[in-house]
């Protein structure tokens, strides 16, 4: 369900919004957002969204990083920018690239004659097994050989030790298919012994305790294994362990390898360097689908509120960044801020990341910069707080509803808050199911997911709540613009040491 448009969402309501805020707020309004908001406009941005659906259409269906949609994203961006005045700085590194190419097989031949049913490489469902990301390619046949597994398992989950020392594969036959048990070391460690022993391919089991039975999806870690890789459920595991002499077939069509990609990153002519707002999105798609609400949705908006910015009198500089290989765990902003030497951290005072801001079934979700509902992820850097204020002024002038957000590590603003820099945004929801509090508040419909088509095919232009993506292009700009305008910004003073942030293991995607 789409919500009803709201008319004159910036005319009719930034004067009162300006003036509002400049008698609330904690911070001062930016020189004349009303008109510059009102600039902002959202059918450029159905017009960039637009772009992106044909780049996808005429690359394969997707512009993930390490293709050549992606790489045409890119131009994309870059071409507008450079229309609009700026000197766009192109940022190449190399990233472990993974693509399921075409939907797995796996069959037992005997003793008895049994097909599996995949789960698709878009995820759509879910099968018997699934290929684990950065397996490789082939077409395997074999006798099946345990290593080191123990059925019933340990009575403690996460205890099997199968396959983690290249001594478990003492006596293993060459060409047989191993078959290994989930437990307490990486799956890369597994599947690498089993490879240097010899296997033609590697089949990883679920343990078996409590939580710890059905199918389940995981990732090598680096494209470093070349034969078939799968996982699978405990009963199917603990099936084929026995009798002596069960064969199987494994076929997967991957391709797992390091490639180059690029973040993006330009800034406004205006103001000072010294006082930097950052505002970033991921560009690439999963190889899966088109990626139009994740995230052409965030990088179409972040580029049309660049494209307004360029000539403005800004005290503050802005400077935006549009993320490669974020799908592949945070990789283009974690090189980015990798590289920052200590001063040019120091000059980013803020960082603002907007992923996925049109999604059908939405929530105006706003992170939760000072943790005020006390529960999970605790709050961010020093200043998270404020940034987080501004956005609520932004709804509450409006009267929209909208809601706090953890930050679980699942997007760009995870390594900037490991760097210690103040950071916020928006997000209006993944796989994640909307509650029926939820749907009384903003709308939609209770019990499904907020994005129904999250890393599918279907994440077409299509799949775009356009209320809710003009909403957060108001609240985009009305930030960018109010913190433009500070004398001191939220990350002036001194920064503490801040927590690790690495992505998690099932970063952004549906667990299996």
């Amino acid at each position: 369900m789409r919500h009803p448009q709201r008319r004159g969402l910036f005319a009719a309501s930034a004067t009162a919004l300006i003036m509002v805020a400049a008698a609330t707020s904690p911070v001062a309004a930016a020189p004349d957002p009303q008109a510059q908001a009102a600039a902002v406009k959202p059918d450029a941005v159905k017009r960039h969204l637009q772009a992106l659906q044909e780049i996808a259409e005429a690359n394969g269906g997707t512009r993930a990083s390490g293709t050549p949609g992606y790489a045409a994203s890119r131009d994309y961006v870059i071409g507008q920018l450079k229309k609009a005045g700026y000197e766009p700085t192109v940022q190449e590194f190399q990233f472990p690239f993974f693509s399921e190419n075409s939907t797995a097989v796996f069959e037992q031949l005997a003793p008895d004659a049994v097909t599996y049913a995949p789960t698709p490489p878009d995820g759509s469902s879910v099968g018997d097994f699934v290929t684990m990301e950065y397996s490789g390619a082939g077409d395997a046949t074999g006798v099946v050989q345990p290593v080191d597994v123990v059925i019933p398992p340990g009575a403690e989950p996460n205890s099997s030790t199968s396959g983690c020392e290249a001594s478990d594969f003492a006596g293993f036959t060459a060409g047989a298919v191993a078959l290994i048990q989930r437990g307490t070391c990486p799956f890369y460690d597994k599947a690498v012994n089993a490879q240097a022993a010899g296997a033609s391919a590697v089949i990883i089991f679920n343990e078996g305790q409590e939580g710890r039975t059905d199918v389940f999806g995981g990732t090598l870690g680096a494209p470093d294994v070349s034969i078939p890789v799968i996982s699978t459920s405990h009963a199917i595991g603990a099936d084929l362990a026995s009798p002596a002499g069960t064969t199987v077939r494994i076929k997967t069509d991957t391709t797992s390898e390091t490639k180059t990609t690029w973040n993006v990153i330009a800034e406004t002519k205006k103001g000072s360097a010294a006082n930097v707002v950052m505002s970033g999105s991921h560009l690439d798609s999963v190889p899966a689908g088109p990626g139009i609400n994740d995230n052409g949705s965030g990088s179409a908006a972040l580029l049309e509120l660049a494209l307004k910015s360029n000539k403005l009198p800004l005290k503050n500089k802005l400077r935006f960044a549009w993320w490669g290989a974020e799908e592949s765990g945070l990789l283009g902003a974690e090189h980015y801020v990798g590289a920052l030497s200590a001063d040019d951290a120091a000059r980013i005072k803020l960082y603002l990341n907007y992923d996925m801001i049109g999604s059908p079934n939405h929530v105006y979700f706003i992170y939760d910069g000072d943790d005020s509902d006390a529960t999970g992820a605790p709050a961010g850097p020093e200043g998270s707080a404020q940034i987080e204020k501004v956005f609520e002024k932004y709804f509450d002038l409006l009267r929209l509803p909208h809601k706090g957000t953890d930050f679980d590590g699942r997007s760009d603003y995870g390594p900037f808050i490991a760097a210690g820099i103040p950071s916020g945004g928006l997000f209006t929801g993944a796989e994640g199911i909307k509650t029926a509090e939820e749907a009384a508040l903003f709308g939609g419909t209770a019990g499904q997911a907020y994005d129904p088509c999250y890393h599918a095919a279907c994440d077409t232009v299509d799949n775009i709540n356009y209320t809710a993506l003009k909403v957060n292009l108001g609240a985009m700009a009305f930030t960018a613009y109010t913190f433009a305008a500070l004398g001191k910004l939220p990350g002036s003073g001194a920064r503490k040491s801040a927590r690790s942030f690495a992505a998690p293991e099932d970063h952004h995607r549906p667990a299996r």
